[in-house]
């Protein structure tokens, strides 16, 4: 398909896309509750799609024919912070604010569908309209669980998400493994408990909950391939209520992290070894509990190389180097379908989940080109793919 024509219909939806921007931002939604957010965006699509309600506040609405269609995320969850930027359309929802530049996403793909939509669809696009990104359980799992991208014969899925360590005109576009494999676990300790005038008569859950913590750290350090990356790291512990009293239990919470499914599993087995081990080497029990998060994140190789040259044809410069151990739920669409997400640079101050944290106006035209570059290298996998039939 000729692009041309879609990046100038881009350019003039943005100025809608803004004003929604603002609105977006001053009436956020906290996960689980983005029905208010998603009525707003459904208003503001182009008319006619066909919507499908799914993970009980997301919607999934079609334009264009049947057939292979595009899926572009749009994550519809505020954070719990209490907004200081100061501008006249912060949050008016004390306590919850867009943090994690939601709003600019939404509005970026609210203009590439009316871009799509304003120059006849050439090719079917969903507006995948995504609750709880931010918490448990994932909004995106709940989605591909429920079937509907698979009813919509969705083709690929794409997400572009603001990062402020990225430089202006900057877009991390990168195959493979972008973001981690998350788990959440809890160590729960159990010993005697005693006076603590007498620890010779209790058996200390505290003192071995701080043993299996700094054994923990030798995980990372002596068991995973140094040329991989992981983190195992305890990050709360809860044990007793009195200075003289030795509590029965206690308890550590952490997270682990790795970018390749191999490395996730040794972690989780050394988890367990370690706390049961060492608690044992104390006269205590230990019990693991793993929540499973996310998996990794891995962008395909295909869709990264042709949305790169789109990416290049508007002048940005891509980085070839951002990886990270955070995790993001978009992990989820890419388990069973081609999947891209980019990692767009912003001039703001501040930082991801701070209550200071602005990206600029401008910055919906940078993540909406990002999902238009996303779109066109869908594109054109899906026309490759029709013509391998045609021949075959």
């Amino acid at each position: 398909m000729d692009a041309a024509p879609l990046w100038d219909a881009l350019e003039r939806h943005l100025p809608a896309a803004v004003e929604l921007r603002h609105e977006l931002h001053r009436r956020p939604s906290l996960s689980g509750e983005e029905a208010p957010t998603r009525d707003a965006v459904v208003a503001a699509l182009p008319e006619g799609m066909t919507r499908t309600d799914v993970a009980r506040t997301g919607s999934v609405l079609r334009l264009g024919r049947p057939g292979p269609a595009i899926g572009v995320r749009g994550e519809m969850d505020a954070l719990p912070i209490h907004e200081t930027t100061g501008v006249e359309w912060e949050s008016r929802n004390g306590g919850v604010m867009h943090a994690c530049a939601h709003d600019v996403h939404m509005a970026a793909l609210v203009a590439l569908a009316g871009a799509v939509d304003e120059i006849g669809v050439p090719h079917s696009l969903l507006a995948v309209l995504q609750p709880r990104e931010e918490t448990y359980p994932s909004g995106a799992e709940d989605i591909m669980a429920a079937g509907v991208l698979r009813d919509q014969e969705c083709a690929a899925m794409i997400g572009a998400h603001i990062q402020p360590t990225l430089g202006h005109q900057q877009v991390a576009c990168v195959p493979g493994g972008v973001n981690a494999a998350s788990d959440e676990f809890v160590v729960e300790i159990t010993g005697s408990p005693g006076h603590a005038a007498y620890p010779h008569l209790a058996v200390d859950p505290v003192l071995t909950t701080a043993q299996v913590v700094v054994a923990l750290q030798a995980v990372v350090s002596r068991m995973v391939d140094p040329m991989r990356s992981a983190v195992l790291g305890v990050s709360s512990i809860i044990a007793g209520e009195a200075a003289n009293v030795i509590p029965g239990t206690a308890r550590a919470r952490g997270t682990l992290r790795a970018l390749d499914p191999q490395t996730r599993g040794l972690l989780r087995e050394q988890l367990q070894s370690v706390a049961t081990g060492v608690a044992a080497a104390h006269g205590c029990r230990a019990e693991v509990t793993i929540t499973p998060g996310e998996p990794v994140l891995d962008n395909h190789p295909g869709l990264t190389e042709l949305s790169r040259v789109h990416l290049e044809s508007r002048d940005y410069s891509i980085s070839d180097s951002l990886r990270s151990l955070g995790s993001d739920d978009f992990s989820f669409y890419g388990e069973q379908l081609p999947a891209l997400m980019m990692f767009v640079g912003t001039g703001a101050g501040g930082g991801l989940h701070t209550s200071d944290f602005l990206p600029g106006d401008d910055d919906v035209r940078h993540v909406a080109q990002a999902m238009c570059a996303g779109y066109l290298a869908a594109a054109q996998m899906i026309e490759m793919d029709l013509g391998a039939e045609s021949h075959s």
